[in-house]
């Protein structure tokens, strides 16, 4: 991997967090390149010592690891067969996931009562309401890998409350007049928090699989993302998307996968409603983000890493691997909305273009006269 290459004015311009702020030793506001090892809209999320338990393991960044990512936080969880993300709810962030690989079972509780258990393979995802109770399982029969992303960058475990945390912080009297327990089953409970326990993998067609109040298996929670037909550009360039549109429950969350051929760029585009985390699934890519007056980083990423881009910011993707580049994105807004470069320029007359951008008309007018979303390799 190579260092980050900064390119920075003296005065930074996003949200007083800025890796780039600085003046040049003369006291210039002119261009200044800068090389440093540590990046700052790249995480080695993979490379990080996990947690571990019994038939599970965790890697998480939020903004105390990963100082960009002011808006949202994600992690990365492998489940064994059986081994299971115990019941827990989060107080201060909804969870939006994607499967990688393997298969899950969840649960969820809703504050009327209602209660859903949904199977999950690779390319699902689900969505989970802030304070909505639920667990996760691996179905086997190799490991279950999922992302998880949350809508806020300061989500951590000390907002996260497991039931056997919960149970074992409070009196055993409560908790057995509570469940209608003896005193004996009670001191049986876990002593504090189990956070993964191991399991016998569910099956699947027994009545212990599904929802004590709705037998059927539903789908309230479940979206299968990569089913979806893909929005395919001629630049070399797939994208599937999913909203609140398509998904009604993730009112707070929208995410996408794109693929870029070797070589393509992700062209130059913005976000104007939301946060990008992003998570490298396959492949090695660059990325840039512009952070305006004269502001921009440019990182390179490989699989596992993982990327942030502010809301607003512009940016590109481009794909310098020689194998197709896989890129998982989590938005904090419901709504996907973008602006792309080229459309943007297609979008004003040829005389203002050639105008604000210093060009012949002639030139001028052959720039983009529609959106393109992807840009070929050159040749």
């Amino acid at each position: 991997m190579t260092a980050r290459t900064t390119r920075r004015a003296s005065t930074p311009s996003w949200r007083n967090a800025n890796p780039c702020s600085g003046a040049n030793e003369d006291g210039s506001r002119g261009e200044k390149i800068v090389s440093t090892p540590q990046p700052s809209f790249r995480y080695r999320l993979e490379q990080k010592e996990p947690r571990r338990g019994p038939g599970g393991l965790t890697r998480g960044a939020s903004v105390r690891e990963f100082p960009a990512s002011i808006g949202i936080a994600g992690v990365s969880m492998r489940l064994a067969p059986g081994g299971m993300r115990e019941l827990h709810w989060h107080a201060n962030a909804a969870e939006w996931a994607y499967v990688v690989s393997g298969s899950c079972r969840t649960t969820i509780i809703h504050p009327d009562g209602s209660a859903y258990v949904d199977t999950f393979d690779a390319g699902d995802v689900w969505y989970f309401p802030r304070g909505y109770g639920h667990s996760i399982q691996g179905l086997g029969p190799g490991e279950c890998h999922f992302i998880l992303i949350f809508d806020n960058g300061d989500f951590s475990e000390d907002h996260t409350f497991s039931i056997t945390d919960f149970l074992a912080h409070t009196p055993p009297s409560i908790v057995a007049q509570n469940l209608g327990l003896s005193a004996d089953e009670v001191g049986r409970l876990p002593k504090g928090e189990a956070y993964f326990v191991q399991g016998p993998v569910p099956n699947e067609r027994s009545p212990d699989a599904r929802a004590r109040l709705h037998a059927e298996l539903m789908t309230k929670h479940r979206y299968p993302l990569m089913a979806q037909q893909p929005r395919r550009a001629p630049g070399g360039g797939t994208q599937r998307v999913v909203t609140v549109d398509d998904f009604p429950i993730s009112t707070t969350m929208a995410g996408s996968v794109i693929e870029l051929q070797p070589g393509a760029l992700r062209e130059l585009h913005w976000h104007p409603n939301a946060d990008e985390w992003q998570y490298y699934l396959k492949g090695q890519a660059e990325m840039g983000v512009f952070l305006a007056e004269g502001n921009a980083v440019i990182d390179q990423f490989e699989a596992g890493d993982a990327g942030y881009v502010p809301m607003g910011a512009g940016h590109y993707i481009k794909n310098i691997g020689t194998d197709v580049l896989g890129v998982l994105i989590g938005f904090n807004s419901g709504h996907y909305q973008a602006i792309d470069l080229s459309e943007w320029l297609a979008g004003n007359p040829v005389d203002v273009l050639a105008t604000n951008l210093d060009l012949p008309r002639d030139v001028a007018d052959r720039l983009p006269k529609s959106t393109i979303f992807a840009a070929p390799a050159k040749m």
